[in-house]
């Protein structure tokens, strides 16, 4: 899109920015992440305070929940680089500027619960994740469509609810109350970022429709989680997938087909030229899609089912 049609489109959309902070605001439910974690159950670690270095047998959590846990805070851990990122596409000026500092700030608390969650349960090894952390956030965080304002804010539109996703399927896999109960308050947050996201994209959809048709189908076909760069990333999210915390059958049925039906991409009659094109694209997509889900998963219960078998021997 050219720069002088994106700023116009910024300009146009402003008043609906203003309104959906003011409506993110009457609903967001203020909380602390210190009365998410049981502190109760820490003690010291080694090293300076002499305490108890950690061992495996420490974390009472599973390898799912352990792996996605540590995926989804390392995404979070990245959070400098996602607000340079949209401060770029959003600007820094007026309800813009005002909506990206707040979102900064509510997912900057979902980092320190998630945290101190893991560190006071021991549920993770704390050298390793620390190493971790230092290596993700050195890599950085690019945008896989740059400054493209309508690119941003669809990708953020699925991000958005696929981190929600996410954090409530880990907490019910964790089979800890207390881990549940934290990713069911965080993914809460995440889900009103979702509708402010989403009912965005609506208004543009309105002002510039093809335009915004392609980025939706740009955004669908190459979407990537933002913490796609962690290190043994591809391990992890098989791992995840495997345990039906995040999945390709997920991400279209939960994810993607709810947002594009809210916007009824496929309904729109004034979807024209290249925005046609780009829907014809984003249905073929899509049913591709449908099909590598549900070929996932006739391999995953087939896996299951030979597992049980030898279990039973």
């Amino acid at each position: 899109m050219p720069e002088t049609l994106q700023t116009k489109l910024m300009l146009d959309l402003e008043p609906v920015v203003a309104k959906e902070l003011d409506r993110h605001l009457s609903m967001a439910k203020e909380w602390f992440p210190h009365q998410y974690v049981p502190w109760s159950q820490g003690r010291d670690f080694d090293g300076p305070m002499g305490g108890d270095g950690w061992t495996p047998e420490d974390s009472t959590l599973g390898e799912e929940a352990r792996e996605s846990l540590i995926v989804n805070l390392l995404t979070e851990d990245n959070l400098p680089g996602y607000h340079r990122a949209i401060a770029e596409v959003f600007g820094r000026d007026g309800a813009w500027g005002t909506w990206v500092n707040r979102w900064t700030a509510e997912e900057n608390r979902h980092g320190i619960v998630i945290r101190d969650y893991l560190t006071v349960t021991r549920a993770v090894d704390p050298v390793a994740l620390e190493r971790a952390r230092m290596h993700h956030m050195e890599e950085g965080y690019e945008a896989t469509h740059g400054t493209s304002f309508l690119h941003g804010a669809a990708y953020v539109s699925f991000q958005e609810l696929a981190t929600r996703v996410a954090h409530r399927n880990t907490g019910k896999v964790s089979g800890d109350p207390v881990c549940e109960r934290m990713l069911t308050r965080v993914a809460a947050d995440e889900n009103l970022h979702m509708i402010f996201y989403r009912n965005l994209l609506a208004a543009a959809l309105e002002i510039a429709p093809n335009e915004t048709m392609r980025a939706i189908t740009d955004v669908v076909k190459d979407f990537q989680m933002p913490g796609h760069g962690i290190e043994g990333f591809l391990r992890k999210s098989v791992i995840i997938a495997n345990a039906g915390i995040y999945d390709l059958r997920l991400h279209h049925d939960d994810v993607l087909n709810p947002v594009l039906r809210n916007w009824g991409v496929f309904d729109r009659s004034d979807i024209t030229g290249d925005g046609d094109k780009a829907r014809e694209e984003l249905a073929e997509f899509l049913g591709q899609l449908d099909a590598m889900a549900t070929r996932f998963e006739e391999r995953r219960e087939a896996r299951r089912a030979r597992q049980a078998a030898r279990a039973a021997e």
